[in-house]
């Protein structure tokens, strides 16, 4: 990302010849790879970046272009500044008649330039402060947990995981709707369900149920490590050191035609992993033909320092898992990108996709299919059928709210989304619990930096040439009255 924040320049759009120094500003079409790295090339100063507030209207190709660029701009560092904003009506008309002029000046006579300079007027951004980026040294990673316990006395376990933060090339303006509030949404819902099926001794299964909602899931899932490494190695009476049947991870559950299962070695027949995934099939097969599932596998490669996917570091510690996705490459643009918001869901995908999780899982957890019961049964229908409305309310709540990771624990706002998921879990669920990591100040695995919001002002200004032009003006005009004043003291004085 970039390392600079202070901008002083002079507003030009991508159409201009020479962009040294200029603060070049972008609408979401323009911000493409190419001309982001001609903007560097030539050294402006800054870009700017108009988001439109609503983009349900922003054909897909555009929205793709953007994404695969905002990726490309967050992992390379740069002195260039980049700021986004939200376009209004006075930035499009900034806008326009910067690249107005623009393309007028390609078209004219070098009179009609060098005239235009002269009388045109433009636009001047400042931003910033002259004040040098520090690094923030007290993050935060927080991770909610809570539990059902199953009736006997040391049951089984299943995890049930989303990271909840989002990431953008805009901390502010990353809202994460599929990245993860889906997967958030759909974890509080299967909350509310298995809650109801538990609060009646005569329908809890055999298997304790763990909910883990973790932070700094966009960074290396650095919640999940902190978490498991408290729970493994100090905490005696986690469940996590009883017997854990499979983690299954929620990510980005919101959108596509199928369901894609990631692993990182493929389950052997007869564990409880291969058991749940033919439960899975099985529910997709019945109720659901038209969806694609499919089993992507991927080792673990401990010599990669970024894992693609929150059960890998589960993996690590020989903890069983899988990860549910609609996406199939790890490395999708989509997973990062402040395009990310409720206009780009589908709310019927997602609670097509929360139905095949509940019903697979309770199929698993209450060993239907060995029972005989048939594979098109239902077993949430009624009062307890998964919601639409209510995925729809808590990924429209989540998303209101800027989640990157570095707010999380300092913004009031966010402070707040966070006790509302804590309370959420209280209502539910037992022995929920909060857990706050702080980063090692003395040796960080993640560094954040502040100014990541500023106030940007526009000047309308005048070109230096006509400051020149003006000023060659003054100088002929007091040239004029002193060659008067000479001719017509000589005149009167000879």
């Amino acid at each position: 990302g970039c390392r600079g924040a202070l901008v002083v320049a002079d507003a030009r759009t991508v159409e201009e010849a020479v962009l040294t120094r200029r603060c070049v500003v972008m609408r979401l079409p323009d911000f493409t790879l190419d001309q982001y790295q001609a903007a560097r090339q030539q050294n402006a100063a800054s870009v700017l970046i108009l988001v439109p507030e609503n983009i349900s209207s922003v054909p897909q190709d555009v929205i793709q272009q953007f994404m695969l660029t905002e990726v490309a701009v967050v992992s390379n560092d740069t002195l260039m500044p980049v700021y986004v904003a939200v376009e209004d009506e006075e930035l499009l008309a900034m806008y326009e008649e910067v690249k107005t002029a623009t393309l007028a000046r390609r078209s004219s006579s070098l009179l009609q330039v060098l005239f235009s300079a002269v009388t045109a007027s433009g636009f001047q951004m400042l931003a910033g402060r002259d004040v040098p980026i520090k690094p923030i040294s007290d993050t935060s990673f927080i991770t909610l947990e809570g539990t059902l316990a199953g009736p006997q006395e040391e049951p089984q376990t299943i995890v049930i995981a989303a990271h909840y933060d989002s990431f953008g090339i805009a901390p502010w303006l990353s809202y994460g709707a599929d990245s993860n509030a889906s997967g958030v949404a759909v974890l509080l819902e299967l909350v509310r369900l298995f809650h109801k099926l538990y609060s009646d001794p005569r329908t809890q299964a055999r298997y304790n149920l763990l909910f883990s909602l973790t932070g700094g899931g966009k960074y290396n899932y650095q919640g999940t490590k902190r978490w498991l490494e408290e729970n493994l190695d100090h905490t005696e009476s986690s469940l996590l050191h009883d017997n854990v049947a499979f983690v299954l991870c929620l990510d980005t559950l919101a959108n596509g035609e199928g369901l894609h299962l990631h692993v990182s070695r493929p389950p052997k027949p007869g564990t409880m992993q291969h058991t749940f995934i033919q439960q899975l099939e099985q529910v997709v097969s019945s109720r659901f033909p038209s969806v694609k599932l499919g089993m992507v596998h991927k080792k673990i490669n401990l010599g990669e320092t970024v894992l693609a996917w929150e059960h890998e570091r589960y993996g690590l510690h020989r903890i069983p898992g899988f990860t549910l996705s609609h996406l199939e490459d790890p490395q999708s643009a989509a997973r990062g990108s402040i395009l990310d918001t409720v206009a780009q869901i589908d709310m019927r995908k997602l609670k097509r996709n929360t139905v095949i999780i509940t019903e697979s899982l309770a199929r698993f957890m209450y060993n239907l299919t060995e029972k005989g019961s048939p594979k098109e049964l239902t077993v949430f229908r009624g009062h307890m059928e998964v919601q639409e409305s209510r995925l729809a309310a808590l990924v429209s709540a989540l998303s209101s709210v800027p989640r990157a990771t570095q707010l999380l624990d300092r913004e009031p706002r966010q402070l707040l989304l966070l006790a509302s998921l804590e309370q959420q879990l209280s209502r539910y669920l037992q022995r929920v619990q909060r857990h706050a990591f702080r980063t090692d100040r003395r040796d960080p695995e993640v560094v954040f930096f502040d100014q990541m919001k500023q106030p940007m002002t526009m000047y309308r200004v005048k070109p230096a040439v006509f400051d020149l032009f003006l000023g060659a003006c003054i100088a002929a005009y007091l040239g004029v009255i002193y060659y008067a004043i000479q001719v017509t003291y000589y005149h009167l004085f000879p």
